[in-house]
């Protein structure tokens, strides 16, 4: 998700404004993640995995399909003892956010601590359960950068918070869930329907990482940065009714699903991870790997510089040898990125760099894709394969997720670099990941899951999207793929387009600089 600018085009088209500030508040209590409980299942078990490994090593397993990847984070919060840390940008008040809320209610009623931090630009609706949630002895929970109007829709919010633009319009991006400091789930998704394939209308295609090890606690320590950062309001700041909260909450659970359904295996072919924590042992790839989160004050505009996600990334991808695969649903290289591209050295369209993004009709940001279209042409003379996520070319593939009757939208924020490095997190490559927002991610040395990356390149997100290519005069593009009878398709002009659609950007690009998207 990549709302943002969307919404900021709803609160300057608006007719109304008004004005609102925070209120005086307490600071939460600065508190610190607990050490792994050694006896604990969690802790044994990641004890296990550690075995296999080299020393110092961590470990990781892939999570590309949308319901094991959340039934994973259930797995590891029910078998949590001690503690549970979470970060979300956005948790929606549906099936899936009512069943992540009551588990963690259930684990503090049980006895362990449960800390959850979400950012406040969503908040709007799932205020009063959250308020229900912190009503819980031993569970906390606070609201990141939160906006000086309360309830209501995230446009109404914004419109009436306009007056502290410079600070509400930066986000905490960050998605991260950990357990009993031993386990810990970190990616692209975000707590809703869409992001783990049980919406009906349109879902995202993404990819979590499972991992155990040093890096959780890495993990852990950047998640107490936030925590105790003075941006971490504590949700009881604005008054609740402690009782009505906490029955809104009891009311709102009760609707929940027990779990999402899953297949017994998913496209790497890997069984749930709750059935293997049971069994003891997670089938999982023992690897170095570093923990990377911009700093909480980005939000005064304090980017981190040399060590920001997005420049770390960056540089990650200048030591490349050979090759870069990169998969970011909203992709705004700028003038910048656009020169580093072409330094590559690549000199044709089987150069060194691919780029899976998404396809006009798959992106809920088209002011976003035609920033990125401006740049296209100059990727693909510089050499860059380019594939876009088309929602029609999603459905024929099961690889990529089971839609259904839904369509596929690209999500995921992941590169592989030289088949033996890895980048997964929840960073786009565009200025407001740069700038605005603050984002977390991993980079992990492992050649065996840079392989398995690759293969969901080739199987899944590759035969969903057209593949891009210059028309024969090298001026233009022209969209090609292969549909379900093994036909070629090919389009001259860009798939999915609509008069709508243009006279609607035409309209709004004037209002938004690019450093905004």
């Amino acid at each position: 998700m990549h709302k943002a600018p969307s919404l900021l085009i709803a609160t300057l088209l608006a007719l109304v404004s008004g004005c609102a500030s925070l209120p005086a508040h307490e600071p939460g209590s600065s508190s610190l993640a607990l050490a792994p409980p050694v006896d604990a299942p969690l802790a044994q078990v990641a004890g296990r995995v550690l075995a296999t490994g080299r020393p110092g090593d961590s470990a990781f397993r892939l999570l590309p399909e949308g319901e094991t990847a959340f039934n994973a984070r259930i797995a590891i919060a029910r078998r949590a003892k001690r503690s549970i840390d979470a970060q979300y940008y956005l948790i929606r008040d549906d099936d899936v956010g009512r069943l992540f809320l009551r588990e963690l209610r259930d684990a503090a009623r049980r006895g362990v601590r449960v800390r959850l931090l979400v950012d406040d630009l969503y908040t709007g609706a799932t205020e009063p359960l959250l308020a229900g949630l912190a009503a819980e002895p031993g569970a906390e929970v606070r609201l990141f950068n939160p906006l000086p109007s309360r309830g209501g829709s995230a446009e109404g919010r914004l419109l009436l918070s306009l007056h502290e633009f410079d600070r509400v319009n930066h986000r905490m991006h960050n998605k991260l869930l950990v357990a009993d400091n031993s386990f810990a789930v970190a990616g692209g998704r975000n707590i809703a329907a869409e992001y783990f394939m049980h919406s009906d209308q349109a879902n995202f295609i993404d990819i979590d990482v499972l991992a155990c090890g040093q890096v959780v606690q890495d993990l852990s320590a950047l998640f107490d940065g936030y925590w105790n950062s003075e941006h971490a309001v504590p949700v009881g700041a604005w008054p609740h009714d402690a009782a009505a909260a906490r029955a809104a909450l009891e009311r709102a659970v009760a609707q929940a699903p027990a779990q999402l359904d899953e297949r017994a295996n998913d496209v790497l072919d890997q069984p749930p991870v709750g059935t293997q924590l049971d069994a003891g042992l997670v089938a999982m790839t023992p690897a170095p790997a570093q923990a990377l989160a911009d700093p909480p004050d980005k939000v005064r505009g304090v980017a981190g510089g040399a060590g920001s996600v997005v420049a770390h990334t960056l540089a990650l991808f200048g030591t490349a040898r050979s090759e870069v695969n990169i998969v970011s649903p909203y992709f705004i290289p700028g003038e910048v990125g656009l020169n580093m591209i072409k330094s590559v050295g690549a000199t044709d369209e089987n150069g060194r760099i691919t780029l899976v993004t998404n396809a006009l009709g798959a992106t809920d940001e088209p002011l976003v894709h035609a920033r990125y279209a401006d740049y296209r042409l100059d990727l693909l003379k510089a050499g860059v394969r380019i594939y876009e996520v088309s929602p029609t070319l999603s459905q024929g593939t099961e690889t990529a997720g089971r839609f259904g009757r839904s369509t596929g939208q690209l999500h995921a924020k992941v590169a592989v670099i030289d088949r033996q490095r890895i980048f997964i997190g929840s960073m786009n490559l565009d200025p407001r990941s740069a700038r605005t927002n603050t984002e977390l991610g991993l980079v992990i040395e492992s050649p065996t899951l840079a392989e398995q990356l690759r293969a969901l390149f080739r199987g899944s997100l590759v035969n969903a999207a057209w593949r891009l290519r210059l028309s024969a005069d090298g001026e233009h593009i022209v969209w090609t793929a292969t549909d379900a009878q093994g036909h070629p398709v090919v389009h001259t002009t860009e798939p999915d387009d609509t008069l709508w659609r243009r006279l609607k950007n035409w309209l709004l690009s004037p209002l938004i600089s690019e450093d905004l998207l």
